[in-house]
């Protein structure tokens, strides 16, 4: 198996420091070929370790984009990828899988990014090679294309570029790359540009990556962006005809702006307290600016129940927009969220300002809907919400989303938006909330068209993608495509009619069938395959939009197989299709396949590469037996940074989970102790924080153990003299004499002191201390008549949270990560648990390979965490006994072992 690669001389010279992954060369290429670019991240490693190790491939591809390929060199053996129907490839891969002989790759969703990442274990010496390919759309708004790349190798590379090409027909107006990985490097990017071509080329030294002169860490962990636009010399926009199909841009420019109608709908529901309501009192006030004297408007505000500032449209005059601006000051958020109610209300304001004629003719009226959340109270089932909308919107206008923060449900504000002629942006809920607002409202605020029809010669063109637009927003654009007999034609002639502020317009385009051979054929970086993967990528965008909105099951089965089949034919994954990725004889295989559920992994899975252990399978090489996890007699599986997993949590009987962010391990341990004993598991007097929790017992013994969990949960906030009590029956928060009660029967919110309270019915409870930290709490429900189990609660702490370095409890004295080594694996009693050794605080300990649960996504079943247990209740992890984290009160501070 001794199989080389040429160009990598480069064993054992990348080690820096402790990192025993070097990282040879990180390269991103990217070509834009008429706004369509096609990407390729590729990533060359090897392994400088005496023993094997993890190599890990994680990158961030736009969800926007469609994967296409993806190819690994292991020492010369080459595995590479095939689109297959979906329920075809997990069949294929649970198949391999059965035999041994599977790995998975994570594919994961993350803000507005997917990630792909798979990981594999790699024998000392050993080179690997991954590469990823993928096509995306690039989208004009506020008058610029932007291409966003993300660039974030990990570590320090020692050949480290970013090259970007541009070919664009019709001209380059400019060019621009913005700092946005910092101003470490600064004067880094070069920029060439022609009339019609430009290079963007960005390749920092080693040590221009460097976080510092003696750092062994990269500064290189961002997006890499690239900005541009185009000449247009025709208010027609521009036909660009190739290799038998046609693209139309369409960018009509110098028009006057649509009146608009407009309602802005937002949440104030209590989970939009704190920063993220003052950001967005501060852009709306910014927007209500901007509003035109032509507008009309007005503002719905809704929480459990819905309010109207003016339960008609008003004209934007200056005095109805500062008393607008009043109104939005004296929002103060608290309760549930009622999605349905306030869109219907919006909804009904709009068609009756149209029944009654108060709408101009030649106006665009729309909806912007602002929320953090899913629907608590009213109507909870989102395509119950989805059909209301869109039977009350009936095509007439326009909705557009706005999703703030991480937890909101990204992907119904996105169809219920696509539903009704608009759009979904997410936006992230921090210091930048207000800007992000403000530039997503000015793609939206100046409409120059409506009722855009595009007309082709039918005889000459088929296969057209979508060819009638509601509207068309000043600095975007329209793009259509469609298949075009080159064969019987030389010219191309397009008819674009559109209402317009003041008139109908007409707009003619004649374009010369050649036109574009010669140009295209002489540039050798060119995509020839553009236009084709141009109305493919429309085209399935166009059917994904359709099956959504399809009234009927027949209907949606139909365009699903239709789907299936661009998908096949054009070799890109989509929500129907998964790729398989193989070895050239088809005897190992993995899968990447996108979650079914967007907060877990796909296919838990590590490819192990063990050079020195017998071959067991006919024809597969030693160093390339795959696994499925666990995986025994092989090295340390640290765990993927996925974000279910980065949490420390207590849960079950009790089940202590601390998850090490640096070195990316799970350790677990138990504790035994008695019913009502009070465990310290936060003790921070730097910042005031307490968290304990009291034992409760099961209802009687089994093998001679009775088994205990946490019945009560404690917290204790001292700078503001707050303590909240949460049992399996209540939720209490307690200031001084004043004290509020809600029950694990209620939805809502208690907000006191800048201290958030969000209870979920009959699941958890989260408490959030302003942006620096926050907890869940997780209700465990039992037959009230099991002879054994009680109800019982579980506890999830993020290691984000802002602790000093005084924190201590079980939980708390890691917030300061520990150094932890685990070495000489070897073979348990069970294949499943192999054992190894750990050495951390200067103790070392025999610990075991296992699985602990985590509830939070599946409270009956829950998902399995790969951990190191720590036997005798933490022994050796935690500091001292755990009868030193023993306190009298439910509040109390411990005192340090």
């Amino acid at each position: 198996f001794q199989r080389s690669t040429s160009d990598w001389g480069y064993v054992g010279d990348l080690v820096e420091d402790d990192d025993k992954v070097g990282l040879y060369s990180y390269k991103v290429q990217s070509t834009i070929t008429s706004r369509l670019a096609n990407t390729m991240i590729q990533a060359k490693m090897v392994n400088n370790a005496g023993r094997p190790q993890p190599v890990v491939f994680d990158v961030q591809v736009p969800k926007g984009a469609f994967i296409d390929n993806f190819t690994m060199d292991i020492n010369g053996i080459t595995f590479t990828s095939h689109i297959r129907e979906k329920s075809e490839a997990r069949k294929m891969y649970a198949q391999a899988k059965a035999k041994g002989k599977a790995a998975g790759i994570v594919r994961s969703n993350a803000l507005d990014m997917e990630n792909f990442q798979t990981e594999v274990n790699v024998p000392p010496g050993m080179r690997i090679q991954f590469q990823l390919h993928y096509h995306e759309m690039i989208r004009r708004k506020l008058s610029s294309y932007e291409h966003v790349i993300s660039v974030k190798p990990g570590r320090l590379a020692k050949h480290m570029e970013v090259d970007v090409r541009i070919i664009e027909p019709q001209g380059l107006r400019y060019v621009h790359v913005p700092n946005s990985l910092g101003d470490h490097f600064d004067g880094i990017t070069t920029i060439s540009k022609g009339e019609k071509k430009a290079h963007v080329s960005f390749k920092p030294t080693m040590a221009q990556q460097r976080k510092c002169p003696k750092c062994s860490s990269t500064a290189v962990d961002g997006n890499f962006v690239v900005q541009y636009d185009v000449n247009r010399e025709t208010t027609g926009g521009e036909l660009e005809i190739f290799n038998g199909y046609f693209i139309h841009f369409f960018a009509p420019e110098n028009l006057e702006p649509l009146p608009k109608n407009i309602l802005f709908v937002i949440d104030v529901s209590g989970s939009m307290w704190g920063l993220k309501m003052k950001q967005t009192i501060e852009a709306m006030k910014a927007i209500l600016s901007e509003l035109r004297a032509a507008d009309q408007f007005s503002l719905i505000d809704f929480n459990h129940n819905v309010r109207c500032w003016r339960d008609n449209l008003v004209s934007a005059t200056p005095s109805q927009v500062e008393d607008a601006k009043k109104y939005i000051q004296t929002i103060h958020p608290n309760g549930g969220t009622n999605i349905n109610e306030a869109l219907l209300r919006a909804t009904f304001i709009l068609n009756e300002a149209k029944s009654l004629g108060m709408l101009d003719p030649n106006s665009v009226s729309m909806i912007v809907l602002v929320s953090d959340g899913d629907p608590t109270v009213g109507e909870l089932k989102l395509t119950t919400i989805q059909k209301n909308v869109k039977q009350s919107i009936k095509d007439e206008f326009s909705l557009f989303c706005l999703g703030i923060g991480f937890d909101v449900d990204y992907d119904f504000l996105q169809r219920i938006a696509t539903d009704n002629r608009g759009m979904a942006q997410r936006i992230f809920g921090n210091q930048e909330t207000s800007l992000q607002m403000k530039n997503f409202y000015n793609q939206v605020s100046t409409p120059l068209l409506k009722k855009i029809q595009f007309n082709y010669p039918q005889e000459s063109v088929s296969d057209v993608t979508q060819s009638s637009f509601h509207n068309y927003f000043g600095g975007s654009e329209i793009v259509v495509a469609g298949k075009v007999d080159t064969e019987n034609l030389q010219h191309l002639e397009s008819v674009v009619t559109a209402t317009a502020a003041n008139a109908e317009l007409v707009m003619e385009t004649l374009r010369d069938v050649e036109e574009l051979d010669g140009f295209m054929k002489k540039d050798k970086y060119a995509d020839p395959e553009f236009t084709r993967k141009l109305w493919a990528y429309l085209t399935v965008n166009q059917m994904m939009a359709e099956r959504n909105a399809a009234p009927t099951a027949a209907l949606k089965r139909n365009i699903t197989k239709s789907i299936l089949q661009m998908s096949l034919d054009h070799h890109i994954v989509t929500p129907f299709t998964a790729m398989l990725i193989e070895n050239a004889e088809k005897d190992e295989i993995m899968l990447a396949d996108q979650p079914k559920d967007p907060r877990k992994g796909c296919c838990p899975g590590t490819l192990g590469l063990t050079p020195n252990a017998p071959n067991n399978n006919k024809g597969i090489p030693a160093w390339a037996n795959v696994t499925a996890v666990p995986v025994s007699f092989m090295p340390e599986q640290r765990s993927p940074p996925v974000s279910s997993l980065s949490i420390n949590r207590v849960d079950n009987d009790p089940h202590f989970i601390i998850h090490l962010p640096k070195s990316q391990r799970n350790i677990c341990f138990n504790i035994n102790s008695e019913p009502g004993k009070i465990l310290s598991l936060v003790s921070d007097p730097g910042t005031g924080v307490v968290v304990n929790g009291q034992l409760v017992g099961a209802k009687k013994a089994e093998n001679k153990k009775l088994n205990t969990y946490f019945g009560k949960i404690g917290f204790y906030f001292k700078k503001k003299g707050l303590k909240v009590e949460i049992t399996t029956e209540t939720i209490t928060l307690k200031d001084g004499s004043y004290a509020i009660t809600l029950s694990w029967a209620d939805t809502g919110h208690i907000i006191r002191k800048q201290l958030l309270i969000s209870v979920k019915k009959e699941s958890n409870v989260t408490i959030s201390v302003g942006e620096e930290m926050s907890f869940m709490v997780l209700l465990h429900r039992v037959w009230k008549k099991h002879p054994v189990n009680v109800d019982f609660l579980g506890i999830y702490i993020p290691p984000e949270n802002q602790f000093s370095p005084a924190a201590h409890g079980l939980i708390g004295q890691f917030a300061s990560e520990p150094e932890v080594s685990i070495h000489h694996q070897t073979p348990g009693q069970a294949p499943e648990k192999p054992q190894a050794i750990m050495e951390v605080k200067g103790n070392k300990f025999t610990v075991t390979r296992g699985v602990q649960k985590d509830y939070r996504t599946d409270r009956v079943l829950g998902t399995d965490v790969l951990c190191w247990f720590v036997h005798n209740s933490g022994k050796g992890f935690i500091d001292g006994h755990y009868r030193d984290y023993l306190v009298p009160h439910l509040y109390s501070f411990m005192k340090k072992p």
